[in-house]
């Protein structure tokens, strides 16, 4: 019972957090957004040249170094990798296209649902649909196989990298970019926004809150807690939003969303699906990279890759709905994501097992 206290506390805190950073300048249902943000850096670094989001995020490097900072305070930080870095790249890449093509991570789907957006329950929906295929493929024997202790050294690397994009952030270099107007040009400033990240990494890093684990945990054991988590932060998103007068019931003209929602489901069934199969999503890999697990750096890389590659080939969303590259990258990738989950389980271990039965026959 303590233990769901502590993550219904951490939902509560996500939320108020996440309203409070609309209030300093983010923009609305957007407080909090791992896909968006890692969208906004990869911009920001250059690797895309969409100019209405390229902003070098602090919530993000915020996130890392609070689980980085808690987990080696609590002597909780362990170094390991070498799990199908290729594949975890891959799925990285895959999760982010479906999230883009929805215009949110599984959190600010949540955000977006507590701030009156109905586009959210369409990809609540799809999401679930997703983490069930996912689910699927768990019960047939998935799995990336085992990862491997790594010298210390190797786990140090991606916190300092965060305070390296701080120190860029902070020094603004002609070589960084600015949205000068959009999404990327609303931001609240730097050092709250860097707080606020410092406190949802630790309280994340706690507590294992995870959106994808909290679903698939329900559908496998009947278990509650990391779910409870994901309600509370809906819950005090919108206590938040009608209390600041952002809230605003219905699916035509929301905040930086589309109201299609066939691709709105789909998006998330892809976002979904890949992130059952990576162990988490897109928030907690981030938490669990900090915490020296380089298999999530790995997952990370490939988010920010996937985020220019939607934007350098046209494949993410807008306020005017889905492209249709974005469509066929979406279906595109639902098909590599199967042939991941196939590939890697004991279905086809089997199958290989029942032909040599009959050749040795």
């Amino acid at each position: 019972m303590e233990e769901k206290k502590g993550i219904i506390f951490t939902g509560a805190i996500v939320g108020i957090i996440a309203v409070l950073l609309v209030k300093f300048g983010n923009p609305v249902n957007m407080g909090f957004c791992i896909a968006c943000f890692l969208r906004d850096i990869a911009g920001g670094l250059g690797l895309h040249r969409a100019a209405v989001v390229q902003y070098l995020r602090p919530e993000i490097m915020g996130l890392v170094l609070g689980a980085f900072i808690i987990a080696v305070s609590k002597k909780e930080f362990s170094v390991r990798g070498g799990s199908s870095p290729f594949i975890r790249f891959t799925l990285g890449v895959t999760v982010m296209i479906g999230a883009l093509m929805f215009l949110g991570c599984p959190l600010r789907m949540v955000l977006r649902l507590g701030g009156g957006d109905l586009n959210a329950i369409v990809g609540i929906a799809g999401f679930v649909v997703g983490i069930g295929l996912g689910i699927f493929f768990l019960n047939k024997g998935f799995s990336l196989r085992r990862s491997y202790k790594l010298p210390k050294a190797e786990g140090f690397v991606f916190p300092i990298v965060n305070v390296l994009l701080i120190a860029l952030l902070v020094s603004a270099p002609a070589f960084i970019f600015f949205s000068e107007k959009g999404p990327g040009k609303m931001h609240a400033p730097i050092f709250i926004a860097l707080a606020a990240g410092l406190i949802v990494g630790i309280l994340a890093q706690r507590t294992r809150l995870c959106m994808v684990g909290g679903i698939r945990d329900l559908i496998l054991f009947k278990d509650t807690y990391l779910l409870s988590g994901f309600i509370a932060i809906f819950v005090f998103t919108l206590i938040g939003n009608v209390l600041l007068g952002y809230f605003n019931m219905g699916f035509e003209g929301q905040p930086v969303a589309h109201a299609d929602g066939l691709w709105n489901f789909l998006g998330m069934v892809l976002c979904g699906w890949a992130s059952v199969l990576l162990g988490g999503c897109p928030m907690r890999q981030l938490i669990l990279s900090g915490e020296g697990n380089t298999d999530s750096v790995i997952t990370v890389m490939g988010m920010i890759v996937g985020a220019a590659i939607c934007h350098n080939f046209g494949l993410a969303s807008s306020p005017k709905g889905p492209t249709p590259n974005g469509q066929i990258a979406v279906i595109i990738c639902s098909i590599i994501v199967g042939l991941i989950g196939y590939f890697n389980s004991e279905m086809i271990n089997n199958e290989n097992k029942v032909k040599g039965d009959v050749k040795v026959g």
